[in-house]
């Protein structure tokens, strides 16, 4: 009877063992240096229809899209368009006129929405990007033990969710905006040079040496 007690112990404690591996199995799914949490765009699309005449729009036309505008809080990284059936390009400056009161401009191509526009009637499309990253954080790692040398569950949530979180335009996370072929310092000078042409225009000096030359 001692013999049999004695000749299961290690097979008990191997099979302990065995509980204790597959239990850190999960980890073992992403054995590289790569985040299995990335940033995920979502895109929404907020319409508001406008009655259009000869003229384009009217004047209390024209300040409910700006209300709408600032109900919707537009921002940087939102994109603007409009579907007009007519394609009255009187519509189209009055819609500018308005985005531009908010240093916004207007995108080509309209996104597809439900409904049926009948002529006298346009729809002015706002599309808003949020980026998020699904699933974090991620705390199923409850052990510092991992015997599958596995990156944890919650591996690159911290710095994928501060990128969603701080990118101006979640657009940028898709595609990448258009470079114009000018460095950083010839796009900073620009707004130096005008800053001193109007300061030249209204009598006022400018130096470019500090103080005490």
């Amino acid at each position: 009877m001692r013999n049999f007690v004695f000749r299961k112990a290690p097979a008990a404690l191997a099979l302990s063992l065995g509980l204790a591996l597959s239990a850190c199995g999960g980890m073992a799914g992403n054995r590289s240096l790569d985040s299995v949490h990335q940033p995920v765009v979502e895109k929404t699309n907020y319409v508001l229809d406008l009655t259009t005449g000869p003229g384009g729009l009217s004047v209390p036309e024209q300040r409910r899209l700006a209300d709408w505008f600032d109900a919707m809080s537009l921002k940087y990284g939102d994109r603007i368009y409009i579907d007009d059936p007519l394609a009255s390009g009187a519509t189209r400056a009055a819609v500018e006129g308005v985005a531009a009161r908010y240093g916004m401009l207007l995108n080509e191509g309209a996104p597809v929405t439900q409904g049926y526009l009948n002529a006298g009637t346009a729809r002015v499309v706002v599309v808003r990007a949020v980026a998020s990253v699904p699933g974090c954080p991620d705390w199923r790692d409850n052990s510092d033990t991992n015997f599958a040398n596995a990156t944890s569950h919650g591996f690159g949530c911290a710095v994928n969710s501060n990128i969603a979180a701080m990118v101006a335009d979640p657009n940028h996370l898709v595609k990448g905006a258009t470079g114009t072929g000018e460095t950083v310092i010839a796009n900073s000078n620009k707004a130096i040079d005008a800053f001193r042409e109007k300061a030249a225009k209204a009598g006022v000096v400018t130096s470019n040496s500090s103080k005490g030359e």
